[in-house]
C-alpha cells in the first residue's frame, strides 16, 4: 500500500516522524515520507500514525 502526505493538510506536528521516524521526516516544516519507504502503508505503525495524524495529512491508497 502506497503512503503519502498531502502538504496541503499537513501543518507539520511532526507526529508521523516521533511515531515511526523510520518511514517519516520533516522536511522544510511539512511530514514526508522517506525516499523508497512509499511501499510501507501495510505497515501497523505507518497505519496507526495515519489514524492519528492530528491534521489527518496521511494517506494510504493503492
Amino acid at each position: 500500500m502506497k503512503i503519502s502526505v498531502d502538504r496541503d493538510e499537513c501543518y507539520g506536528s511532526g507526529d508521523c516522524a516521533y511515531r515511526v521516524p523510520s518511514v517519516f521526516a520533516l522536511a522544510d516544516g511539512f511530514g514526508t515520507v522517506l525516499p523508497g519507504r512509499e511501499g510501507d502503508g501495510d505497515d501497523p505503525e505507518v497505519r496507526e500514525a495515519a489514524e492519528k495524524c492530528p491534521s489527518q495529512a496521511i494517506l494510504l491508497g493503492e
